[in-house]
């Protein structure tokens, strides 16, 4: 998209448009890294609730986490946070059939070959055992243990509470000077631009509250959710519909109590027309179901997802429409879109957190101090939109690669037309056992394994490499390295027994008010 040109005003003053796991996120962010240089107000209103379900998180976020410099068990005890290995996804490949998709690596590579190409060699000979066998993460997370290893040995993320967590952000924001207004926004001001210019080719003078207040910036972040108040409904930047690919409009969300164990892993749950999540926190689970309104309603979605959780309800079950793609830029003029306002992915990955995360580390490398430049936000733009497009064909895979054909949504999805991109890799891991990634790609080459194998589909063929080794060498190599994964699970405690030692959290009301 062609923008006329910015003005190079200093940015000293930024505005962050909203609240929310968005709207802090991007505050303590600026604040702890650029405070002293900055003017940062968020703008929220208390009447105005946000999505609050984006609970799961990926191990990207301990980077977050140690930017701000926040303490791990202070994080957990106050978002009543529990220990995250991975996703299992149960009834996707087929009917009655699960795997898991973990945070680790497989296996031991080999500089010519990837782990893979052994196992698959291991397998035809009748010398290996499942894949997920030789993962420590997921071992660790089919027998419900957990602990911290020296050497970063373990790979792992959190489960939370949304809310919580964005009430822990701004109190660090807070501490680093962000100042919270309260208030709608009841108009979005800008400058006068160029002689004819356009609405959308000015760049945001100010907010206007709904109490007649005008709150001006350089910069303005917006975090007003789907509505993209600033972005999409003042500058007019258009949105980019992927529908085609990701069928799921539609989320229904609901909250109960726990009534076992927390378990070290995201449960999805696939049905005819959608799927299910599982989100085991310290004080309760939170609970959802993801569908298309293409191949069911809302009554259906809500008597399944009642049907098939556990403990007390207690929130009531609200419906969440959503339209998957992204905007056609997250940059416009001085305007940056984060989290639901430059688009939205399904929580099937749990990639919500983790996008807005990137955002503001973007944002925090690439910040505009002596004015907004072309070249920044043509780079900004195609590096998040480089991410947003891996991110998306990753979750198409789990669509389209599958044996289920038992309702009309399934049989759809693997007959639909991809993304080029996402062809390609498909073809070639099943035609080489290969996987090439690029270098500033999210999931690595072992999770894009772990997901093709365990939605169906099977190599035609391996590396040569692997033919070097004799049966004897082989079952050694492989036996060798489930044995050490076995030994390091049997030593690991209970993952409820260390979350209530690492981070526990107080009692529910007592957080709450706290808070």
């Amino acid at each position: 998209m062609t923008q006329a040109p910015t003005s190079r005003r200093p940015v000293r003053r930024v505005v962050i448009a909203g609240g929310g796991t968005a709207g802090w996120m991007v505050a303590a962010c600026l604040s702890r890294t650029l405070g002293r240089l900055l003017d940062i107000r968020l703008v929220e209103s208390d009447e105005i609730g946000t999505v609050g379900v984006g609970e799961a998180t990926i191990p990207t976020l301990l980077t977050f986490h140690h930017l701000l410099g926040i303490s791990e068990p202070e994080f957990m005890a106050a978002t009543q946070a529990t220990f995250k290995l991975g996703i299992r996804f149960e009834g996707w490949r087929d009917v009655g059939e699960d795997y898991i998709h973990s945070f680790g690596t497989t296996g031991t590579d080999h500089w010519t070959a990837a782990f893979q190409h052994f196992w698959l060699k291991g397998r035809e000979r009748g010398l290996a055992s499942d894949y997920g066998d030789y993962c420590l993460e997921l071992r660790a997370a089919q027998e419900h243990r957990f602990a911290h290893l020296p050497r970063a040995g373990m790979n792992y993320a959190f489960h939370m509470d949304a809310t919580l967590y964005g009430r822990y952000l701004r109190r660090l924001a807070e501490a680093h000077g962000v100042q919270r207004i309260e208030g709608r926004i009841a108009e979005v001001l800008t400058h006068e631009g160029e002689p004819g210019a356009a609405p959308t080719d000015r760049d945001l003078r100010a907010l206007r509250l709904d109490n007649g207040a005008e709150i001006e910036g350089d910069l303005f972040i917006d975090c007003t959710g789907m509505r993209s108040l600033l972005l999409g409904q003042t500058l007019g930047v258009g949105y980019q519909d992927w529908s085609h690919w990701l069928p799921c409009d539609s989320a229904i969300a609901v909250q109960t109590a726990s009534v076992r164990e927390a378990v070290p892993y995201t449960r999805s749950i696939a049905h005819p027309w959608g799927w299910q999540w599982q989100i085991p926190l310290q004080h309760r689970v939170g609970n959802g179901v993801v569908f298309s309104s293409r191949y069911t309603d809302d009554d259906t979605a809500r008597s399944t997802l009642l049907g098939n959780i556990d403990g007390e309800v207690l929130t009531a079950p609200r419906v969440i429409r959503f339209k998957p793609g992204q905007r056609d830029v997250v940059w416009k003029r001085n305007c940056v879109g984060v989290g639901l306002a430059s688009g939205f992915l399904e929580p099937l990955e749990s990639t919500s957190i983790h996008l807005i995360q990137r955002s503001a580390i973007r944002l925090m490398q690439m910040f505009p101090k002596d004015g907004i430049r072309e070249p920044d936000i043509a780079e900004y733009n195609a590096q998040m939109a480089d991410e947003l497009e891996h991110i998306r064909d990753f979750i198409v895979l789990h669509y389209h690669v599958t044996n289920r054909a038992d309702s009309p949504m399934w049989r759809d999805l693997r007959a639909m037309a991809l993304p080029p991109s996402l062809r390609h890799r498909i073809d070639l891991f099943r035609e080489t056992a290969r996987v090439f990634r690029g270098q500033n790609e999210l999931f690595t080459e072992n999770s894009w394994v772990q997901v093709m194998l365990g939605q169906g589909l099977t190599p035609e063929q391996f590396h040569p490499t692997a033919d070097l080794m004799g049966d004897a060498e082989l079952a050694g190599f492989l036996g060798d390295q489930r044995a050490r994964i076995e030994q390091t699970v049997r030593q690991l405690p209970p993952h409820q027994q260390y979350v209530m030692k690492y981070g526990p959290a107080m009692a529910p009301k007592a957080a709450t008010a706290a808070a």
